[in-house]
């Protein structure tokens, strides 16, 4: 695979798309240094890990998960080498019965595909349906990796300007949560 590095956004953003460029005008405009990825379209973890080594950062593991009735949803950030059970963290956050929420509810509220799950989707759910969900381990990393909304690029973003710039902005709070090590 070839990837390329860069610091910012793209010199150009024709022919990217708009949920992308989205993400880096909103980077921009709250002041958020950012590396970036160029790539090919990864799908898994193990795609990632190649980027990864490009990046000098772990790309966390976003899973978008909803409860039985699908009235509850959330995004859960987590280390890529942790295994998720539901539950380990339907007790933590008093909701039984999670699942995978399917990729129109993706679409809905966060504006992103399968594959390219990311905390940056959290700009597009206005309405704050999505209630976000950070592992302690990823928490407290100094850089968080993550998809600009699409899965042909990855970004290496400060923590602290995730949780100091960037929710404030969105208006998403986050909950802590311990998932087990293997």
């Amino acid at each position: 695979m070839e990837i390329k590095v860069y610091s910012g956004r793209p010199e150009s953003c024709e022919g990217r798309p708009d949920r992308e460029t989205a993400v880096y005008d909103r980077l921009d405009r709250l002041g958020i240094a950012y590396e970036r990825a160029d790539h090919e379209a990864v799908m898994t973890m193990e795609g990632c890990q190649e980027i990864d080594s490009f990046l000098g950062v772990s790309m966390c593991k976003n899973l978008f998960l909803c409860n039985a009735q699908k009235t509850s949803f959330y995004l859960l950030l987590m280390p890529d080498h942790k295994k998720f059970r539901t539950k380990d963290l339907s007790k933590q956050i008093q909701s039984a019965r999670l699942s995978f929420a399917g990729p129109e509810f993706m679409e809905k509220y966060l504006r992103i595909a399968p594959g390219a799950v990311s905390v940056m989707g959290l700009m597009n759910d206005t309405d704050r349906q999505v209630r976000l969900l950070i592992d302690r381990e990823t928490l407290e990393a100094e850089y968080l990796g993550c998809h600009p909304c699409v899965n042909t690029s990855s970004l290496k973003i400060k923590m602290s300007d995730i949780l100091e710039k960037f929710l404030p902005d969105t208006g998403h709070d986050y909950t802590v949560v311990d998932l087990p090590r293997e």
